[in-house]
């Protein structure tokens, strides 16, 4: 990698997705070489993990919004709940924020975010059930980003990033 680069769009990257064991079950998730080869010749990669920025433990209980979206929680009318009942909205919320925060610090525009996370989601999240169920909705860290015109692909979306930035 040639890091005399200059000029190189910065772009946030999912910690869990640049092989960091930040997930609910302290794993990662692993990503196709070429397409991670590509995002470092094309992008300055700024790692951020939302959960362990807001404080969360790793491994933690498993998380999901309970019957709605990432938009529903920042609006106050859903929560997010770990699969014990423990609600944790709260580090959700202040878990967007930091990232927003970051994402403005680091004038980041494209955000490359984890798939079916309630904080990284960006079209489809699981729905509450703790069934392994799917319904269309962003996290709640992908919809603050999205409200602040911060794009959010997910990690199988490569092609669609593409697309954009040669738009």
């Amino acid at each position: 990698m040639n890091h005399s680069r200059t000029n190189v769009e910065p772009i946030l990257v999912s910690a869990c997705l640049m092989g960091q064991p930040v997930r609910y079950n302290a794993s990662c998730v692993r990503n196709d070489i070429d397409a991670m080869t590509w995002l470092h010749t094309h992008f300055e990669l700024k790692t951020f993990c939302p959960e362990v920025a807001a404080g969360m433990s790793t491994p933690r209980a498993p998380a999901e919004i309970d019957h709605g979206t990432g938009a529903e929680v920042l609006d106050g009318l859903k929560q997010v709940k770990e699969n014990t009942g423990k609600c944790v909205t709260d580090q959700f919320v202040a878990a967007a924020h930091l990232t927003l925060a970051f994402c403005q610090q680091h004038n980041i525009r494209i955000a490359i975010l984890t798939a079916f996370s309630p904080s990284c989601a960006n079209s489809r999240i699981y729905d509450g059930s703790f069934s392994g169920k799917s319904t269309d909705g962003r996290g709640v860290t992908a919809e603050l980003l999205s409200r602040n015109g911060i794009k959010v692909f997910n990690q199988n979306e490569l092609d669609d990033l593409r697309l954009f930035v040669n738009a």
